[in-house]
C-alpha cells in the first residue's frame, strides 16, 4: 500500500470528524437561538452528518482506487429499492425534508400563535412543539392538533400578535341571540 494513500485517508477522516463536530455544534446553537427542541437539532445534525459520511466514503473510494462500476451498481440498486419504498410512502419523505426546512428557515417558532389558511380547513392555534413529522398546535378551545410538516410549508399562514378567541358553538350562539331578544323587549 502507498504511504500517500494512508496520509490522504487520515486527512479525509480528520476533516470528516472535525466538520461533523463543527456542524453539530452550529446546529445545536442555531436550535437554541430559534427555540427549537434539542431533539430536532440532533435530528438535523444527524442528517447532515450522514450526507458528509457518504461524501467521505466516496472520496476514500477515489483515494484507494476502488472500481466505481461495482460501487455505482450497488449504489443504484440501493437507491432504486429505496425509491420504490419511499414512493409508496412519499409523504414520510416530504415530512422529513420539510422538518429540516422548518428548522433552518421558518418565521414561526414554538410559542407563536398562527393561523394556517387552508380554504375550508383554516386552523388557528399556538405552536407547542415541532416534531419530525408534524407540528403540534393547541387551538383556543384546548384541542391538540397534529398538522403535517409538508403541509405547513405549502400553505400560507399568519403569525398572530395575540391569542385567538374561542369560537362559539351553535348552542352558545342561539343562547346569545335569545338573551339579546330578551334584553330588547
Amino acid at each position: 500500500m502507498n504511504y500517500y494513500n494512508w496520509l490522504f485517508t487520515a486527512v479525509v477522516l480528520g476533516a470528516f470528524i472535525l466538520s461533523t463536530n463543527m456542524i453539530s455544534h452550529f446546529v445545536v446553537e442555531l436550535g437554541k437561538k430559534k427555540r427549537a427542541a434539542p431533539e430536532r437539532a440532533i435530528y438535523v445534525s444527524k442528517i447532515i452528518n450522514f450526507a458528509l459520511a457518504s461524501l467521505s466514503i466516496f472520496v476514500l473510494f477515489f483515494i484507494w482506487g476502488v472500481d466505481y462500476n461495482g460501487v455505482l451498481l450497488f449504489g443504484s440498486s440501493v437507491i432504486a429499492i429505496g425509491g420504490v419504498a419511499l414512493f409508496a410512502q412519499w409523504s414520510i419523505l416530504s415530512n422529513l425534508t420539510a422538518s429540516v426546512v422548518i428548522f433552518f428557515n421558518y418565521p414561526a417558532r414554538i410559542g407563536d400563535y398562527v393561523r394556517i389558511i387552508d380554504a375550508e380547513n383554516t386552523l388557528e392555534g399556538k405552536i407547542v412543539d415541532i416534531k419530525v413529522f408534524q407540528v403540534l398546535l393547541v387551538d383556543s378551545e384546548g384541542n391538540l392538533i397534529n398538522y403535517p410538516n409538508n403541509l405547513l410549508i405549502q400553505k400560507p399562514f399568519m403569525r398572530l400578535k395575540q391569542k385567538p378567541q374561542a369560537k362559539k358553538t351553535s348552542e352558545e350562539e342561539e343562547e346569545g341571540k335569545g338573551k339579546e331578544k330578551e334584553e330588547i323587549s
